[in-house]
């Protein structure tokens, strides 16, 4: 997950911001690349040092007065500057504040993190934030800039590094499934993606070894970039118009070609990504948020009116990582029967997990069934397989789901049915209980041991 350098003092760059309509830009932490997508790397403040410096002077205002929104957009502590918050972020702030259940589950879900030397830093390695306050500002540089790369296990999700302790806590599962904080939560990412798709995103995509994304170390997490992916190493940021641009990039078309294209009975892998869970006869409803985080095919469906039809059924689920290629396509050759997202929860965590140092990992089958997530009903040629769903689940900072299919069309197997959006992420292949199929041995190594399996290739074929 991501790692960003915060300026030290907020007021060096506070009159330095730009306004377009909902972006509301800082100014970039690498230089714009001019050749290749290198740059020269400015020298700033690191993340670490802001975060012990804002934990610091949080620590001392602890409680409902921690601070004070004035009618400017701005944020007052204690007895500095007032510090500027783009728009998103204050219409979240200003609910908290109004909200007295929902400011009282804020400040504890951080005050509830356990003090010892274990969560004194993040999964992401910096100062652990320990109050709602110093998480309003570092949220606000976060979905004012773009990410960077970072080599740690929250590579991609900065925002996760940050909630990875508090959204454990009691208050922290209750408030971030309180549906008031995820709509204005989703309002924050919503004006993110703005910042994400525009050209002022790009100038992270450089070959700094350390931090930029076409750098050394997070080229090595890409092996063969250049040949597999549509891009142009000759031009600045090997030609991509912006950061969002670089993650839902497209393969070459000479690149993944279709398995058994022709052969109706073999259900191709949906998406590059690793096997993590098979499940069969899924209960219609089950206590998803228990230990063994069961499937419960209500639930993962959200009450839709085909959910019947898979009652003792198969799931099939496996996870990508931020470096993987983000663009879905379809298992089989078929019809579209229905394709919407159904909104949910961004920063929730099974209850039963407890402290996840690679948060939300350990709740992923407890996330199929409570955050965003499109449902793609296919009715697939091969009459033994019949309808079977694709579901693609956002996780964290990646919920935005995209379709590119709709109802009614026809798609050829391999066929690109949308994709994600930023981050990490987690998908599911539901199919009837009357679809036997063998999976591949490779489909069947899930957890410890499992390898990323390629879009394309054959996941599992009709018995």
């Amino acid at each position: 997950m991501g790692c960003f350098g915060f300026p030290k003092v907020l007021s060096r760059w506070c009159t330095q911001e730009q306004h377009s309509g909902e972006r509301h830009v800082r100014p970039p932490i690498i230089a714009p690349c001019h050749t290749s997508g290198s740059s020269e790397l400015i020298k700033r403040p690191t993340i670490t040092e802001v975060a012990e410096q804002y934990s610091g002077e949080f620590e001392k205002l602890e409680g409902p007065t921690e601070f004070k929104i004035q009618n400017d957009c701005s944020l007052t502590l204690s007895s500095k500057k007032p510090q500027l918050l783009s728009p998103a972020v204050r219409r979240l702030t200003v609910m908290v504040e109004r909200d007295v259940h929902v400011h009282q589950l804020f400040i504890q879900a951080f005050q509830e993190v356990p003090r010892t030397p274990r969560y004194d830093l993040d999964p992401g390695g910096h100062p652990q934030v320990r109050s709602y306050g110093s998480f309003l500002q570092l949220l606000d540089h976060i979905v004012t800039t773009a990410p960077e790369f970072d080599s740690t296990v929250m590579s991609g999700f900065p925002i996760n590094a940050v909630l990875a302790w508090p959204m454990a806590t009691r208050s922290g599962i209750a408030v971030f499934l309180h549906e008031k904080v995820n709509a204005h939560i989703r309002d924050i990412l919503n004006a993110w993606a703005t910042l994400l798709r525009s050209p002022e995103s790009a100038y992270v995509l450089n070959d700094d070894p350390e931090r930029g994304w076409l750098g050394r170390k997070a080229l090595a997490q890409m092996p063969n970039f250049a040949d597999e992916y549509e891009c142009d190493p000759t031009k600045p940021h090997y030609g991509f118009a912006s950061w969002d641009a670089f993650f839902t990039r497209k393969l070459r078309k000479e690149v993944r070609r279709v398995e058994a294209k022709e052969d109706a009975r073999v259900i191709v892998n949906a998406c590059e990504s690793i096997p993590y869970r098979m499940a069969f006869e899924v209960k219609s409803q089950d206590r998803f948020w228990m230990k063994d985080q069961s499937y419960s095919l209500e639930n993962m469906l959200a009450g839709d009116a085909l959910a019947p039809q898979f009652y003792d059924g198969t799931v099939y689920q496996a996870y990508l990582d931020p470096t993987n290629y983000h663009r879905w396509h379809s298992p089989v050759s078929g019809v579209i029967r229905k394709a919407y997202v159904h909104t949910g929860a961004y920063y929730a965590q099974c209850p039963s997990v407890g402290f996840d140092h690679s948060a939300p990992n350990r709740s992923q089958a407890y996330l199929t069934q409570v955050a965003t997530r499109a449902m793609i009903f296919i009715e697939a040629d091969h009459p033994t397989i019949g309808l079977l769903c694709f579901m693609p689940v956002g996780i964290t900072e990646c919920s935005t789901c995209e379709l590119t299919v709709g109802e009614g069309q026809r798609v050829e197997k391999g066929d690109e049915l949308g994709m994600f959006h930023y981050g990490g992420s987690t998908w599911c292949l539901l199919l009837r209980p009357q679809t036997t199929v063998r999976f591949e041995p490779e489909a069947r190594k899930v957890g410890a041991g499992a390898s990323i399996l390629r879009v394309n290739s054959a996941l599992a074929t009709v018995s």
